[in-house]
């Protein structure tokens, strides 16, 4: 008795080459929106960490002052 596989279901996930592009853009536009969404992260990060410098310097000038 020959060793046969069963029958295969076909992908159903197309190959890249046979995206729609629209799917394309959409993929593209989703990215650049994941990438925008972490440099707002970042430049939210750096101006409360510029804030807090701000402050610490206010806190000592006025701790210090005669």
């Amino acid at each position: 008795m020959p060793d046969t596989e069963p029958p295969r279901e076909p992908d159903t996930v197309p190959p890249p080459a046979e995206a729609s592009p629209a799917r394309e853009q959409e993929q593209r536009r989703l990215a650049q929106e994941k990438k925008d969404e972490r440099y707002v992260w970042w430049y939210l990060a750096y101006f409360l960490f510029g804030i807090h410098i701000v402050a610490f310097v206010m806190i000592y000038a006025v701790m210090h002052a005669k």
